[in-house]
């Protein structure tokens, strides 16, 4: 049997791949402290899972228009323009999933050998989905510079040319919990606008930040029209398995990526949406009480692995630190995984060998243990 070439040419999810593994070990009966995936371990609020039940009783269990049902449209826009966002519910395609958005994304601007400029570490998806749209990849290392992108500015103008179609950006950032400036988002402002490239802006963890202000590109002079954001509810609400996300853009792009949805995914879920409805408008406190949590996590292992002189560029969004490691991070993660029963993550699978991600959306006391174990079976 022949397999296609974009298929072939990217590897499986590196994040699933550590999971898999751990869950293997916790099947035979080891007990695994797993940091390798980024879910929050907060139940979906009672009024989220409410409004889903009361949508299925009353019979939104059949198709939804593909872009989205109307009241979760318009509560996305709503949402978005108290954001400083311009866009309104014709800009929105409510996806199964923030990952779908951002495939349609791509398979709707990219095509075979189009320049993508990621910045590494980056999340492990945007190369694959790059790669299946056939895109060329140039990378950013933005390591020497602690994750952040201020910095490397200069390094981005020298790789961003009018030749580049796209360039995705991530912040709060997955994998490093770096939230950039707003100097550096103008510095991105300035080079798409000059050389006409388009920016996908990854949202996904707005409401996960510790202070820091969030400057979405598209609220900068010039970007509406070149700005594709995505966002969703799977982390700030614990929505995971609900898979809910959305892009927003100007119509044309809107017109073209609701083609891909139609003939492919046809739709979110009916009931989903409904639910979707009910976290944009009444969840404010739940948020405020898991970012609290997350923050004090955070604050909880910087003092432990400085404890342990283990230097951590300081995160100050998302969920997850970058953590440094031997040279060859695969070997020390799987060791630390079958040695120590604590998953990690490669930061090689993000572009950025020697760490290891860690997420610390577990609680406080299987943190302290993780790092109890790493330590005494020599990893730290």
């Amino acid at each position: 049997m022949n397999y296609a070439a974009r298929v072939e040419r990217v590897e499986p999810s590196a994040t699933l791949a550590v999971s898999n593994l751990a869950k293997e070990l916790e099947a035979e009966g080891e007990d695994v402290v797993d940091l390798s995936v980024g879910e929050p371990d907060f139940d979906t609020p009672e009024h989220i899972k409410a409004a889903a039940n009361e949508a299925m009783q009353a019979g939104e269990t059949g198709y939804a228009p593909s872009n989205g049902i109307p009241a979760l449209r318009e509560a996305i826009a709503e949402k978005l323009q108290g954001d400083g966002m311009a866009y309104e519910s014709d800009n929105i395609i409510v996806t199964p999933g923030a990952k779908q958005a951002l495939f349609e994304a791509f398979q709707t601007l990219v095509d075979d050998g189009d320049e993508v400029v990621l910045l590494d570490p980056a999340w492990v998806s945007y190369e694959a989905q790059a790669k299946i749209a056939g895109a060329d990849l140039t990378r950013i290392d933005l390591g020497p510079y602690d994750f952040q992108l201020e910095p490397a500015l200069d390094d981005l103008a020298e790789a961003v040319s009018d030749e580049t179609e796209m360039l995705v950006v991530n912040s709060p950032s997955n994998p490093t919990g770096a939230v950039y400036s707003r100097a550096a988002m103008e510095g991105v402002r300035d080079l798409a606008v000059e050389h006409d490239v388009t920016v996908i802006a990854d949202e996904i963890y707005q409401h996960i930040n510790y202070g820091r202000e969030h400057v979405s590109l598209s609220t900068l002079d010039g970007m509406y029209e070149r700005t594709v954001t995505i966002n969703g509810f799977s982390k700030a609400y614990a929505m995971t398995g609900w898979r809910l996300g959305y892009l927003a853009a100007p119509e044309g792009l809107i017109d073209q990526a609701g083609k891909i949805q139609s003939h492919s995914v046809s739709s979110a879920v009916n009931f989903v949406q409904h639910a979707g409805v009910a976290a944009l408008e009444e969840t404010d406190d739940e948020i405020d009480e898991m970012v609290d949590a997350f923050e004090n996590r955070r604050d909880l292992l910087l003092e432990l692995f400085d404890e342990h002189d283990v230097d951590v560029p300081h995160p100050d969004g998302a969920f997850y630190m970058m953590v440094p490691v031997d040279d060859d991070d695969q070997e020390w993660a799987t060791n630390a995984l079958r040695d120590a029963k604590v998953a990690t993550v490669p930061g090689s699978a993000f572009g950025t060998p020697g760490y290891v991600r860690i997420s610390y959306a577990a609680s406080a006391e299987r943190l302290e243990e993780a790092v109890e174990r790493l330590t005494d079976a020599g990893y730290l």
